[in-house]
């Protein structure tokens, strides 16, 4: 496979999961966005804002290519985990348009240099931290979909909604009596497993 056909693919999978960290807000309430759904406080909107300050970091920052936006949130002094939750006043439409100004600069990264571009990571370690755009961009990947995967979850515990995104549920087709059914016998499983 040609290089640029491998840059295309990982291109792809990238935008694969950043859409799919969008559609997870669509139909939701501002409460419901920025609720902690778990006791690490892990929230829809929070995951968009990290995954945006992580990916103008590696793609942007580290490939010489800064994202040209503050984000104080990232900043030495800022406060732990204040870039895993949105503030009041951080709109959902602030973070979504912050993201997409993300992907601007990183895709402007991604058509520009060659995968073997190398660039630092400084909070990587020593001896492992020289890292090319083909590695970032399989990190970035990894870090997309991870929370990805999270946002599933979140989704579904808020209002049921489920699956990849709204044209590919990656479910199977059941009824509620279907899934039901499905879950009673996870359960029972389990309970056998346990030996409850």
């Amino acid at each position: 496979m040609e290089l640029e056909g491998i840059k295309a693919d990982l291109h792809h999978y990238l935008q694969v999961g950043r859409e799919a960290l969008l559609w997870k807000l669509e139909g939701l309430s501002e409460y419901d966005i920025r609720r902690p759904i778990t006791p690490t406080g892990t929230n829809l909107l929070g995951i968009v804002k990290h995954v945006a300050s992580v990916e103008a970091g590696y793609l942007g920052e580290i490939m010489g290519r800064p994202f040209d936006e503050e984000m104080p949130w990232s900043d030495d002094d800022a406060e732990p985990n204040a870039d895993m939750w949105a503030t009041a006043d951080e709109s959902r439409e602030y973070i979504i348009e912050l993201y997409k100004r993300v992907w601007a600069n990183s895709d402007a990264s991604i058509e520009t240099l060659d995968l073997e571009t190398v660039g630092v990571v400084p909070w990587w370690s020593e001896g492992h931290n020289q890292v090319t755009l083909h590695m970032l961009l399989i990190h970035m990947i990894a870090e997309t979909h991870r929370h990805a995967g999270q946002s599933d979850i979140v989704r579904e515990t808020i209002d049921g909604a489920a699956g990849l995104r709204d044209d590919n549920s990656n479910l199977p087709e059941g009824d509620a009596a279907w899934w039901a059914d499905y879950d009673n016998r996870l359960e029972a499983a389990a309970r056998q497993a346990g030996g409850q």
